[in-house]
């Protein structure tokens, strides 16, 4: 299943990446056109999945936003339990944000939201089967998209490519780093 990538083009995007690059050197001739390439073939391709996830979410029936949630709780392991200060933070939310995400998965039966038996002061966010069965599909129509994604590529080359990527990573968290040692909101 081939999922498409397109929705409306950024400005930059009505050229093709070699056409912007050719003009951004016309213009600002210290520019490094392999470093432009990289970079911009990177944002344009950021874009784009970023709609094809958000599709998929769509036809599940969450939102990105509630994905990432889901996504939260499912790292963090058996029995997918975190408290809501703890998910505001993962996720770069004001404690209200937070607060209003919950609030609409619970009602659509994604999460519960419970009093900790061991801290009746505290509040525990747990994962319920929906949530989890929500989750695990996002995952199916997403291996399904990014295998198709990299299918020109031989396997030394997506390893190649996602060692590479690894690396400029790292090198960014390490140069820009929230409190957790990396950037807010793109985990």
């Amino acid at each position: 299943m081939l999922f498409t990538m397109a929705e409306t083009p950024d400005a930059d995007d009505l050229l093709s990446l070699e056409e912007q690059i050719a003009a951004y050197q016309r213009e600002f001739q210290d520019l490094d056109p392999q470093v432009e390439q990289v970079v911009s073939a990177l944002s344009r391709l950021t874009r784009r999945m970023h709609v094809a996830y958000g599709r998929q979410s769509a036809r599940l029936g969450i939102s990105n936003s509630e994905w990432e949630v889901l996504k939260a709780l499912v790292l963090s392991g058996a029995p997918y339990r975190l408290g809501p200060g703890d998910l505001a933070k993962r996720l770069g939310l004001t404690p209200a944000a937070m607060t209003h995400r919950i609030d609409r998965m619970v009602n659509e039966g994604l999460v519960t939201r419970e009093r900790d038996a061991d801290n009746r002061v505290r509040v525990i966010v747990e994962l319920t089967p929906d949530g989890r069965e929500k989750w695990l599909e996002a995952m199916r129509q997403a291996t399904i998209f990014e295998t198709d994604l990299l299918q020109d590529l031989s396997s030394e080359e997506r390893g190649a490519l996602g060692a590479m990527l690894t690396r400029v990573l790292r090198r960014v968290e390490e140069a820009q780093p929230d409190a957790e040692g990396r950037l807010s909101n793109l985990d």
